[in-house]
């Protein structure tokens, strides 16, 4: 008789579980740095993260820490943009706009015909299929009487199918050459200038705080982003963050990811996965076109186009694009532009479709 290995997390000690995930997503992670996989201390915690979660682990990333990281990072994408951008952005908005036009009417004909099928209820398919930060989606979604779960579900399976991708293409697009090499201690706890590391520290805390405070979607994200770019781009600031900060951002947002891929969820999206991995690689493939038609057209790094163009979370794309050699500034914007678009444009588009879709079905 062939033995069977089952283990429940749930009946372990909070902290034994807790030391347990951080080990496994060590492991995990090291073993894709090894195999030169960008953003592996995102993925390492997030793959981790689903494991734990699936094996009926109940711990959760609290707010404030969540929060936290994503402060770290919006610091950090606001240091990777150059004054470069803005003239960019100026000289080439319509791109930039038309691009991101044709990713979100994708992404409501996707919904629009899963619901036709009967796969999902209108107002919880067009919130899933919508190509904005997950959380965000989710949270105004469920304000919109969708059905939360799924809606997480399909934000959450997307940016684990957009991350594992843009990983791999990444490294394959990389030359063995420009490979990461094995970091040293001395790269991750490098020298800092105190007064630099001490001013990013305080961008952090207020520009997160005042995004939350004014209750921006993905405010602790964006505002730190918004001002730290502007601090940076004049000259006021120096920002500075050492790997090993940047690293704990990551797996905290690895880990948040991950451990939302609960059991309930999986169980009730089951009869609708197989349409909704196909909507989701539809999607991705769309885009996959655009960034075809951005490197042949207006001859853009192929890496950088895939991952502007990438219907990812915007943390996320950033954690990649910042382990790679690409364009951060060129990418950065087109997500944030596709973000801002989505957060104006999908509340209005969900709620007329919506009703309208749910009305054609009776």
């Amino acid at each position: 008789m062939p033995i069977r290995l089952r283990f429940r997390l749930a009946n372990w000690p909070t902290r034994l579980q807790w030391l347990s995930l951080i080990a496994v997503s060590g492991a995990i992670a090291a073993g894709l740095e090894y195999l030169n996989i960008p953003a592996a201390l995102l993925l390492g915690p997030m793959l981790a993260g689903i494991l734990f979660s699936i094996r009926g682990s109940q711990i959760k990333i609290p707010r404030t820490r969540f929060a936290a990281a994503q402060t770290l990072i919006g610091c950090m994408i606001a240091h990777s943009l150059q004054p470069e951008v803005i003239g960019v952005f100026i000289h080439n908005w319509w791109l930039f706009m038309g691009v991101t036009l044709l990713v979100i009417a994708a992404s409501i004909v996707l919904g629009g015909l899963m619901t036709r099928w009967q796969v999902l209820p209108g107002m919880t398919a067009l919130w899933g299929t919508s190509p904005g930060a997950a959380s965000v989606m989710t949270m105004l979604a469920e304000s919109q009487g969708a059905d939360i779960r799924l809606v997480a579900f399909m934000q959450y399976l997307r940016v684990l199918m957009v991350a594992i991708t843009a990983s791999l293409i990444a490294t394959l697009a990389v030359p063995e050459t420009q490979a990461n090499p094995v970091h040293s201690l001395t790269h991750w706890f490098p020298s800092l200038n105190p007064d630099d590391f001490a001013t990013t520290l305080v961008l952090a805390a207020l520009s997160g705080w005042l995004g939350i405070k004014l209750r921006l979607p993905a405010g602790a994200l964006l505002m730190p982003m918004l001002i730290g770019a502007a601090l940076t781009l004049t000259g006021h600031i120096n920002i500075e963050l050492p790997p090993w900060l940047l690293a704990i951002s990551y797996a905290l947002l690895g880990w948040h990811i991950g451990l939302g891929f609960t059991v309930t969820i999986l169980r009730y999206a089951a009869h609708a996965l197989p349409k909704i991995l196909l909507s989701i690689a539809s999607l991705m493939a769309l885009c996959g076109l655009l960034a075809f038609l951005l490197v042949w057209l207006f001859d853009v790094d192929p890496l950088t186009a895939y991952m502007a163009t990438s219907p990812g979370g915007l943390d996320t794309i950033a954690i990649i694009a910042a382990s790679t050699h690409v364009d951060v500034g060129f990418i950065m914007t087109f997500q944030t532009v596709r973000f801002v678009l989505v957060l104006l444009v999908s509340p209005f588009v969900a709620k007329m479709l919506g009703k309208r879709l749910s009305h054609s079905d009776h």
